[in-house]
């Protein structure tokens, strides 16, 4: 017996709002995230742009002496998940404790904990490195921290699949709702790595743009892109068992009807040239959720702005989707927030979710130079107002890994 699985809360903290409605305010009004980074001295490295959360105090959100105990990407997490239970609604007393779990991934962890410590031991010796280094520093501690927090004693565990980290660990936990093992789930994923190690890092890999105009930076399906923008954030889905959900009056956001996942087995960090491996993951998820490429409304495209990605992933979409391709809107909301690494697919799923509340498309902003090479419908610049059915999300990782999500509006 299969359960269905619905989105009952949502939490965001992103480059351009810290919840979910300043958020997708902001996404509607294509307002861009990205600016000079002012976390540490940019001199000398080539990329000094990036998409940084402002204004974010964790003490909003959780006990300032937990907080202190948590990196960045763990504080993120805890935000999110907060605001996720809260726009829920759900009363945790009034559920099994030992079915509601935690499936929240970081991409990186702490990469800024361990450039701190390593400084602290060449300098001044091993007996002063933070006795929490480690737990603050381990990926799992993002979804530690939140099942701490809230009591989830359920699953709790974490994805680590590069860029494909926010899809994969609501799709696993999705699966874990469906499938009998867990009624409630906070899902998603979370990231804090714009920070000097982490910049130069992907700069070596010649993966990060290096425009010098933050407008012109992250400008996916251009043909002027020349990499991806960092960003950071969190993003988190309340996902519950849909008969549960109704039977207590909550708001249901929207169904969670397939997810796909797959791997291209071709290289560590370049996707596979013909798009496959991602035209299989959203060809799984369609067969999962029982539709075809005719019933897609919209598809939010993993969209890097990297001249590899967006070639591999518009052939992807030619590949699964046929001539409903051209007809199907595609847009790369990383244009606005640039690249969250292991938030970004959770973040977008929260933009896929509102676009469907909302009946609006997304744009992808700063798309003004046309790519003979990506010649669908990417919806430049302008959002557009329209009923979206079943809204669609890619997310395409180093390692070849690729996740799609879809979920269905039951509020038409």
């Amino acid at each position: 017996m299969t359960r269905r699985v619905v989105v009952t809360g949502m939490g965001a903290i992103t480059p351009i709002g810290n919840s979910v409605e300043e958020f997708f305010n902001s996404v509607q009004a294509g307002t861009c995230g990205i600016d000079f980074i002012n976390s540490f001295d940019t001199e000398g490295f080539q990329a000094k742009v990036a998409a940084q959360v402002k204004d974010f105090e964790p003490k909003n959100y959780m006990d300032a002496k937990d907080a202190r105990r948590m990196d960045r990407f763990s504080q993120f997490a805890v935000a999110a998940a907060k605001d996720a239970l809260e726009d829920s609604g759900i009363d945790l007393d009034r559920i099994d404790r030992d079915r509601f779990g935690v499936i929240v991934g970081s991409g990186i962890g702490s990469i800024g904990l361990i450039e701190k410590e390593t400084k602290t031991l060449l300098e001044k010796g091993p007996k002063r490195i933070n006795p929490l280094f480690i737990p603050m520093t381990i990926t799992n501690m993002a979804a530690g921290n939140v099942a701490i927090q809230f009591g989830a004693r359920g699953v709790c565990t974490n994805v680590v699949t590069a860029c494909a980290t926010g899809n994969n660990s609501i799709g696993e936990a999705f699966r874990s709702i469906k499938h009998g093992y867990a009624d409630v789930m906070l899902a998603g994923g979370t990231e804090g790595a714009i920070t000097p190690l982490g910049v130069a890092g992907f700069t070596a890999l010649t993966a990060l743009s290096t425009s010098s105009d933050p407008l012109r930076a992250s400008i996916p399906f251009d043909k002027e892109r020349d990499g991806f923008v960092m960003g950071e954030g969190a993003g988190i889905l309340l996902l519950e068992e849909y008969e549960q959900a109704k039977a207590r009056g909550a708001k249901i956001y929207a169904e969670v009807v397939g997810y796909g996942t797959t791997c291209d087995a071709y290289h560590i960090t370049a996707p596979s040239p013909d798009g496959e491996g991602g035209a299989r993951a959203m060809k799984l998820a369609m067969e999962e959720a029982e539709i075809t490429a005719k019933d897609v409304s919209y598809i939010n495209a993993h969209g890097t702005s990297t001249p590899t990605n967006d070639r591999t992933e518009t052939a992807a979409v030619k590949l699964v989707m046929g001539e409903e391709a051209y007809r199907i809107p595609i847009s790369s909301t990383k244009s606005m927030i640039g690249h969250l690494l292991g938030a970004a697919g959770a973040v977008e799923a929260v933009i896929c979710i509102k676009a469907m509340e909302k009946s609006f498309i997304p744009a992808t902003i700063g798309l003004k130079v046309p790519d003979e090479e990506c010649d669908l419908d990417y919806v430049a610049n302008v959002g557009r107002n329209a009923k979206l059915t079943y809204t669609m999300s890619n997310s395409l990782g180093f390692g070849g890994h690729n996740a799609t999500l879809l979920f269905k509006n039951l509020n038409e």
